[in-house]
């Protein structure tokens, strides 16, 4: 019997330790994950987590495929073809994007993907988007994924309101878990080595404040490494970014830039977590093909 019970603790510690973080990305478009996708591709590729990703709208907006039209052999700058076509071209261009980033489990929530504004009311108000439907299968999805990290864009008044709603709704959604069982929620995005980029809260949405004592995170994905240094994680961002082609144009302008995927840890986290969200970024540099 002492044999058995020192051997099931054993296996338990080993299980512990051999189980990598679990992360649940909180974003409102396809192609919103190219903030941090190499991030994500060492978290379930060389750390052995996971990662499931919860998408708000249902993808029916975004006319900015002009090469893409002749890809796809429609008029994807044409509205009214896009609210017929871009449902479907772009979830499976997002499926694309997950095989790449290793994502276990998506989430639709299919809310209307209207038209580009900056006002989150309208959407947090139910006016534009069903709210409660949407606060409820949060709700259940944090509780049953039981995840040690979400990731969603930095709601930063410039930022499209859906982007702004969506982190909104990720933000309440941790703040409604209790303590012991929140994640760590934080702010991603992409940005390049020299950036003057700062962000500490979005005007009338308290939940949105940035910790004043934890650092910026961040992975810097074009670290060179192996034979002459010709390889580097900014090749990871351009496959996601390449799965995305009815958004060709802000593709087009986004290949091989933002070296650094930068993370903002929010206020509501706590100061007791900043130290192992350090430890969890320092394990994701040192994994694989080890970076700065």
């Amino acid at each position: 019997m002492k044999r058995i019970l020192v051997f099931a603790l054993f296996l338990a510690t080993y299980v512990g330790f051999a189980q990598g973080p679990k992360v649940l990305i909180v974003t409102a478009h396809p192609d919103d994950e190219t903030m941090f996708p190499a991030t994500i591709f060492k978290i379930t590729h060389e750390m052995k987590g996971t990662a499931d990703l919860a998408l708000i709208t249902d993808a029916s907006g975004g006319y900015n495929g002009l090469v893409a039209s002749s890809y796809y052999g429609k008029n994807l700058t044409d509205s009214a073809t896009g609210r017929i076509y871009l449902p479907l071209l772009r979830k499976k261009e997002l499926f694309c994007s997950g095989e790449v980033m290793g994502i276990r489990n998506f989430f639709f929530f299919d809310q209307i993907d209207d038209f580009y504004q900056l006002d989150p009311l309208p959407f947090l108000a139910g006016q534009r988007w069903d709210i409660d439907f949407c606060d409820r299968k949060l709700d259940k999805i944090l509780k049953d994924g039981q995840y040690d990290y979400v990731f969603c864009l930095i709601p930063s008044a410039e930022q499209h309101a859906h982007h702004k709603t969506a982190s909104i709704l990720a933000l309440r959604a941790v703040q409604r878990m209790r303590e012991g069982n929140r994640p760590v929620i934080l702010g991603g995005r992409s940005l390049n080595k020299n950036y003057t980029y700062s962000f500490s809260q979005l005007e009338a949405y308290p939940e949105t404040k940035i910790s004043s004592t934890a650092p910026v995170f961040y992975f810097d994905r074009s670290f060179g490494f192996g034979e002459n240094n010709q390889h580097s994680y900014m090749i990871v961002a351009d496959w996601v970014k390449a799965c995305h082609k009815s958004q060709s144009g802000d593709m087009n302008n986004s290949m091989h830039k933002g070296e650094l995927e930068t993370f903002w840890y929010f206020d509501l986290n706590g100061n007791n977590k900043v130290e192992s969200t350090k430890a969890f970024f320092e394990d994701l540099r040192k994994s694989g093909f080890p970076t700065k």
